[in-house]
């Protein structure tokens, strides 16, 4: 499992997080992370905000109701073997 770095917005430091999995719905990246590789961790699903060709992703917590259960049951498929409550 692939462990990335991000920078927080507004502080100093980083936060790392593993990343489950990734796909692109209508033109928007969207990531799976989890802060553990144990089993039962908590998961979130980024959003890249960046515009193509930028050096450097931004992403954000995706909050949206509507947005997450959409996302939530694409990663779902993906990973049969996981079980994603939202």
């Amino acid at each position: 499992m692939e462990k990335i770095k991000f920078a927080l917005a507004g502080e100093e430091g980083a936060a790392e997080f593993y990343v489950l999995e990734q796909t692109r719905i209508g033109g928007t990246s969207y990531l799976l992370v989890t802060e553990t590789e144990e089993e039962d961790g908590e998961a979130w699903i980024l959003k890249d905000l960046s515009k193509d060709g930028e050096s450097e992703a931004l992403y954000e917590i995706v909050e949206e109701d509507g947005e997450l259960d959409a996302v939530g049951r694409v990663f779902a498929e993906m990973l049969e073997d996981v079980e994603i409550k939202m």
